[in-house]
């Protein structure tokens, strides 16, 4: 049971419901995770923006891991369970490969970089080694595709420790974390 009300979207301040609009128009729907959100027009306004904004960083593939990884990471079923049907459906990710990603890798060497380095990112708090930083640059990624890694990695932070406060209700195929 969720533990911050699930607002219907009618209740929420005028300001919120413009944006799930937009929400609204982009997925078809408007999952739980926005209306939670929605209660601060604020909060709200920053998730999508950022979330708009890192739509056009790296590609879609990487995101989505990026995404489970971190789920799994911060014990967060909801957006684990948003993010695998998300990474299956829209980014065409094949369960082996969500598997993989929900431990912080994946199949090919440089998913796997970005991974790897996704999840020290994530599990030390940005603490990571030369040498880790030193690897992702080796598979290729440009200082400027490691700052959206490291952006795509705070993006899910929001989202997972907003989900784990709220214990907002999974409205998509449940998936629990293995980790938290």
């Amino acid at each position: 049971m969720s533990r911050i009300t699930i607002p219907a979207v009618a209740a929420l301040p005028a300001a919120s419901q413009t944006i799930l609009e937009a929400v609204n128009a982009s997925l078809g729907v408007i999952p739980n995770l926005y209306k939670v959100a929605g209660l601060s027009p604020a909060a709200l306004a920053g998730l999508t923006g950022l979330g708009g904004a890192l739509g056009k960083a790296l590609d879609l593939k990487t995101r989505e891991r990026i995404a489970l990884a971190t789920a799994e990471v911060n014990g967060c079923d909801y957006c684990l369970s948003a993010h695998s049907y998300l990474a299956a459906n829209l980014a065409r990710i094949d369960a082996d490969e969500i598997a993989l990603a929900r431990q912080g890798h994946a199949g090919d060497a440089r998913s796997d970089a970005a991974l790897v380095f996704a999840k020290a990112v994530a599990d030390r708090r940005g603490q990571v080694s030369d040498a880790e930083l030193a690897a992702v640059r080796a598979a290729g990624f440009s200082d400027a595709q490691i700052v959206e890694i490291v952006a795509v990695v705070a993006e899910n932070f929001f989202t997972n420790f907003l989900n784990n406060v709220a214990n907002t209700t999974i409205d998509f195929p449940a998936v629990t974390a293995r980790a938290a």
